[in-house]
């Protein structure tokens, strides 16, 4: 799940990490109120979106005086802000954050991720923040330093200094770099995020080090030992069908084709993605119902696969093996009942109850077409596009 920049920052603060004084703006009559109380007369007017680059797209600006606050937060609440990430239509800027100003010497990246492969958290560092990290490491990889953290032993004292000394930090910094360096591990292991970022960390004129940006990512498998953490979940940044899905259970992503997939398992939804690719199509969605699926889910599953106006065809691929294949088949049958239905159907099942899931779309009356395995119901799916 993602958060806000000032959602992280919030919880940067809880947990020691340093950030600049700031407060939300939602409405361009709170700008002067919000300016006085910050002080100074210049700030940082940040546009709250789930999306990176939002300085290049002119979500972060720099503001001088409130009438001019007050007037950049009258253009830029309720329009939708489109940068690399967010694809066409961008998303809605519905909340800003005001910050104050800050006279910065340096600027650095600091991040910390899971790695999968690695089974270990690993911190990342470079003396070339406020910059693309992705084009930093793929152009000159060795400025990106990393440690990994050892889940027994922790993070370790000289972890810490051997990234401050790679940043090029020095005395009282490098014990404020450490101090920064495991609140941020703790935040992380604590909130069980997946993700964290600051880019840019920077070092003030005073010395003191100061996380500019927040990015903060938390594991949606862990949300229910944080309900405080869950209700962060920012339903406008969603993909509206994605918010439906996550409502009912279900694990859904859009993307840009137009043949419907329903599977159930995460594994069988890919390989059957690639075996529509494979005979030419283009998959409209990734769509796992779980291997606990009712008839009721599979049925808002397929009310919500069947919302999307691009869908030519819809594949439904089903192994019983938890889930039994006739109330997958029930399920099917109810949705077409309650929708209105007018793109072929092809429906493949394997496993617990297949003949008799089977039996009952054949004996259905409606116009759904049955195929013996993925193969055939891939190139049914093709076909069924191409000919409509």
């Amino acid at each position: 799940m993602h958060l806000h920049e000032y959602q992280a920052k919030r919880l940067f603060a809880e947990y020691g990490i340093p950030v600049p004084a700031g407060e939300l703006l939602d409405s361009p009559a709170a700008a002067a109120e919000i300016a006085g109380r910050l002080g100074g007369d210049a700030w940082m007017l940040k546009a709250q979106v789930h999306a990176g680059g939002r300085g290049k797209a002119g979500g972060v600006r720099r503001i001088e005086g409130a009438d001019e606050l007050q007037a950049a937060a009258a253009a830029m609440l309720g329009t939708r802000l489109e940068t690399r990430q967010t694809g066409p239509g961008g998303l809605p800027v519905n909340t800003l954050l005001v910050e104050q100003t800050v006279a910065l010497v340096r600027e650095f990246y600091f991040g910390m991720l899971v790695d999968r492969a690695r089974e270990r958290l690993v911190v990342m560092a470079s003396a070339a923040g406020g910059m693309d990290i992705e084009e930093v490491a793929a152009t000159n990889p060795d400025a990106l330093v990393t440690e990994v953290i050892s889940p027994v032993a922790g993070l370790q004292t000289y972890q810490c200094r051997n990234l401050a000394f790679a940043l090029g930090l020095e005395g009282s910094q490098v014990g404020a770099f450490a101090e920064l360096m495991s609140a941020a591990v703790r935040l992380v292991h604590e909130c069980d995020a997946g993700l964290l970022e600051i880019n840019p960390l920077v070092l003030t004129g005073d010395g003191s080090l100061l996380a500019l940006d927040a990015k903060l990512d938390l594991d949606d498998n862990a949300l229910f030992r944080h309900p405080a953490l869950a209700d962060l979940y920012d339903a406008s940044q969603q993909d509206p069908r994605e918010h439906i899905a996550r409502e009912h259970g279900l694990n859904y992503i859009t993307l840009d084709g137009n043949i419907a997939c329903m599977v159930n398992g995460a594994g069988l939804a890919m390989a059957t993605m690639d075996l529509i690719k494979l005979e030419g199509g283009q998959p409209a969605n990734f769509l796992d119902v779980g291997g606990g699926a009712t008839a009721a889910r599979v049925a808002e599953a397929f009310k919500l696969i069947l919302s999307d106006a691009h869908v030519r065809a819809i594949l439904v691929n089903i192994f019983g093996g938890i889930v039994r294949c006739d109330l997958i088949a029930e399920g099917i049958l109810q949705a077409i009942q309650e929708v209105e239905v007018k793109v072929p159907v092809i429906v493949r099942l394997e496993g617990t109850n297949a003949a008799e899931g089977l039996a009952l779309i054949e004996h259905s009356g409606l116009n759904l077409q049955t195929a013996e395995d993925l193969t055939e119901a891939a190139q049914h799916a093709v076909a069924a596009v191409r000919n409509s």
